[in-house]
């Protein structure tokens, strides 16, 4: 118990009287200060505290509206064999699927959309964590090789918000066979002599870090997320030092030259924008 559910629920509930219903979302703790905030606020802060500027998970459809301007499109994917080994543990891997899928409405872990950023033609596609932690899979695979294969057709830009707990174990070999897939789908792209943009969210880890998350043109990641291979504990043990401080965050890979930049989520669409005029913009032509 606390102070809202002890206090604060109660004296709304009288206010607004006792036969309607309170929502039991109507705050939101900040994880990082523990500030109480109101949801709808925070939605329109783009789950960013407006206390301590800490970042939240962002769902792929909202990082989506988000980035484009308005009329975007989303692009329906190619669909990858569901289970393709069968696998089992506590649950079926077939059952947790379906879950993920009821649940957030998406095949899976990636949605992938067109439009306009900033009034510059891209193609943008966006993990959802909360799908089975954004893991990769075929279906994964499947994603980025269609966005790569419209940003070719569309001469566009691809972009790729990058979250994700690695590889989908579930899916085995399959699943690791989605590494070199991604890996050509944004050497597609860069043939073309398009620009590819990657921006890295919390967390980026595992088999999406080593594969097309580390092959951007330009690196960006937003502030605070945890960006690395495997875990900072793993680490520790295998070279047994003591990792420095902020080890794996945005902010470290900045200062040690893995990343171009760290971009505020609110800023985000500004700063794409801005980079795929200055990518896409043509020589200047030889004085005669």
């Amino acid at each position: 118990m606390n102070w809202i559910s002890e206090w604060a629920l109660p004296k709304i509930k009288t206010l607004f009287g006792a036969t309607r219903d309170v929502p039991e979302n109507l705050w939101h703790k900040c994880p990082s200060c523990e500030q109480m905030i109101f949801q709808t606020d925070l939605e329109k802060n783009l789950r960013v505290c407006p206390h301590c500027g800490h970042h939240m998970r962002l769902s792929a459809k909202a990082r989506l509206d988000a980035t484009f301007d308005e009329g975007w499109q989303r692009i329906e994917l190619p669909r990858a064999p569901a289970d393709p080994l069968r696998f089992k543990d506590q649950r079926r891997y077939a059952e947790r699927l379906k879950d993920a899928q009821t649940k957030s409405g998406m095949d899976d872990a990636v949605m992938v959309g067109h439009g306009a950023i900033e009034g510059q033609r891209a193609v943008v596609a966006a993990f959802e964590f909360a799908f089975m932690g954004g893991s990769m899979g075929a279906g994964v695979g499947e994603a980025v090789v269609a966005a790569a294969r419209l940003a070719v057709l569309q001469d566009s830009p691809l972009i790729i918000f990058a979250a994700s707990g690695g590889a989908r174990m579930q899916e085995g070999a399959v699943s690791l066979m989605q590494m070199p897939r991604t890996v050509i789908a944004s050497q597609m792209v860069k043939d073309a002599g398009l620009p590819f943009i990657i921006v890295l969210c919390d967390p980026t880890t595992g088999g999406v870090t080593a594969s097309f998350a580390m092959l951007g043109d330009v690196q960006i990641a937003e502030p605070g997320a945890m960006i690395g291979f495997a875990g900072a504990r793993v680490i520790e043990q295998t070279v047994r030092e003591k990792l420095p401080e902020g080890f794996q965050r945005a902010e470290y890979l900045l200062e040690h030259g893995i990343l171009d930049m760290v971009v505020k989520r609110g800023e985000m669409r500004a700063t794409l924008g801005r980079l795929i005029r200055l990518l896409r913009s043509e020589p200047a032509a030889d004085a005669a």
